[in-house]
């Protein structure tokens, strides 16, 4: 006789992907994803929409429910028309890549026109760069250590930085997101 014993699956292990009411992820990179507690809460509230549930149930001293593993928000949420400029952006624009050197290890942002040569942090005048480039690079021109970017600093789109993020899929992706879940496995970081 044969016991088939099937893995125990800790609620930690099933998080939800959050899509749009339009079933569109809300980001790709981070991938919006909720904790279980979290999706089981908006559930109750009323604010989504269970489109795919885990085989694992939860339950209270009254009720059970399958986890979801896929919600929908009820209510449209309209994307910001221009990305914020933080660090994590500007590393997603430039695909985790120093711009002096290509290495996707130890990196900071760099002034390309240095801050104590008038160069503002903007868009346009900050790139990925690794520590030891950043270094090098100082605060002096890129025509006086023969530094250039490989390529000019701009200010992307939401879409640029969505196009960027599929690029970079998370470790994990349930079965049941791969239906709403677009990555380009042809182009490498």
């Amino acid at each position: 006789m044969t016991i088939h014993v099937q893995p125990v699956v800790r609620p930690e292990a099933c998080p939800a992907l959050v899509l749009n009411a339009d079933y569109r992820p809300l980001s790709y990179y981070p991938l919006s994803i909720w904790c279980w507690q979290d999706a089981i809460k908006a559930v109750f509230l009323d604010r989504v929409n269970i489109v795919s549930e885990y085989d694992k149930v939860v339950r209270s001293p009254t009720s059970e429910i399958r986890l979801p593993s896929v919600i929908s928000l009820k209510t449209y949420v309209k994307p910001s028309r221009q990305p914020a400029f933080t660090r994590f952006n500007v590393f997603l624009r430039d695909r985790f890549t120093c711009q002096y050197c290509g290495t996707h290890e130890d990196l900071t942002f760099d002034h390309v026109i240095p801050r104590s040569k008038g160069g503002q942090t903007t868009w346009e005048n900050v790139v990925a760069a690794c520590a030891p480039c950043n270094l090098r690079k100082g605060d002096r021109m890129p025509r006086d250590v023969e530094m250039w970017p490989r390529q000019s600093p701009f200010a992307p789109t939401l879409n640029d930085l969505h196009s960027n993020g599929r690029l970079f899929p998370p470790n994990y992706l349930h079965e049941s997101w791969l239906d709403y879940l677009y990555w380009d496995s042809e182009l490498e970081p």
